[in-house]
């Protein structure tokens, strides 16, 4: 099972047992209808919670659940019998990003996200004052800023048109200018990506709508090529591009483990010059290195940048202001 469908398990039998403590005698089917789930998924679930209890692990210490008549019955689950609640800094982030949510541009079922936003607001009273002022902090200088890129994008996109982009690369600290033919726009993890074929690339590109300083919309057809497919934004969206900067690594046998959780350019071994054991050298791409070196520094003494130089100065700096904070 994949860590985000047990991530998304745990939470349903968090859920679940409040509700079915509640509920005593409810058919399964109605359960699982309720969960959104298949009734087979549910048993799985009421199956696992055989094992589940409080520590001891002795057979009164688990929780009981039947369902052989149909019907669901929980018992000796006080224990975790109030459904979860969020904390106060939870309920707040919820909040800021629901009324940051709101503000962006050609947003759908606006409704639905003013019914939700007011529910919570209520539920967490003075908490909602703090998260109405972060949002409006966060509106000025993030969606809003958005508003004219996101229009000429969608213009673009209206009428098969060619765009012109100014686009800042993070990776470089670079701004380049460069004709795409818009594809589609999508939002993942509450950025705005325009998905397009660019001219200079001579690929599909994404853009991160925020790191386009300007859109211009140009007179000349903007229909991309057919060899212009789409990624699958779900499994695909941090594909390296010829644009991003390589990054080259040396692992210590500890941290041999970054090879098959990051993907990788190339792995050779390394030059024997510091570590006794066997060490890798790999290679990868970035177009942002701040998550580079937050796992160089969790790797600590495990790795050490070979390439690029600025990428190992800010490794160290970032290190020593860190230890710094520990005092003498």
């Amino acid at each position: 099972m994949s860590g985000r469908a047990s991530t998304e398990r745990l939470s349903r039998l968090l859920a679940m047992v409040p509700y079915l403590l509640r509920h005593q005698g409810i058919p399964l089917t109605e359960a699982a209808e309720h969960f959104g789930t298949s009734t087979d998924d549910l048993v799985h679930d009421l199956e696992l919670l055989f094992v589940c209890g409080t520590p001891g692990h002795m057979p009164d210490d688990l929780i009981d659940a039947q369902w052989d008549s149909g019907r669901v019955y929980l018992s000796n689950a006080d224990p975790i019998a109030r459904p979860s609640r969020l904390a106060v800094d939870e309920a707040v982030a919820l909040l800021v990003g629901l009324r940051t949510l709101a503000q962006v541009p050609g947003l759908h079922d606006r409704d639905a996200l003013e019914g939700a936003t007011a529910k919570l607001s209520e539920a967490t009273g003075e908490a909602a004052n703090a998260a109405r002022t972060a949002a409006h902090v966060s509106i000025d200088v993030g969606a809003a800023a958005q508003a004219d890129v996101l229009a000429a994008c969608r213009e673009g996109l209206r009428g098969a048109r060619r765009l012109h982009l100014s686009y800042l690369v993070p990776s470089r600290d670079e701004r380049t200018e460069r004709d795409v033919d818009p594809m589609r726009l999508v939002s993942v993890d509450a950025h705005w990506y325009l998905e397009a074929w660019c001219h200079r690339a001579e690929g599909v590109r994404l853009f991160r709508v925020d790191r386009i300083e300007s859109a211009q919309v140009l007179p000349e057809d903007g229909t991309p090529p057919a060899a212009a497919v789409s990624r699958d934004v779900d499994s695909d969206l941090f594909r390296p591009s010829a644009d991003d900067l390589v990054v080259t690594l040396d692992l210590a046998p500890q941290a041999a483990w970054v090879v098959d959780y990051h993907p990788v350019e190339s792995v050779e071994p390394a030059p024997a010059d510091g570590w006794e054991e066997a060490s890798l050298r790999v290679r990868l791409r970035t177009a942002d290195t701040r998550w580079v070196l937050r796992l160089l520094l969790r790797l600590g003494p495990g790795a050490r940048v070979v390439d690029p130089g600025g990428l190992a100065a800010e490794v160290r700096d970032s290190a020593l202001a860190a230890l710094a904070r520990y005092g003498p």
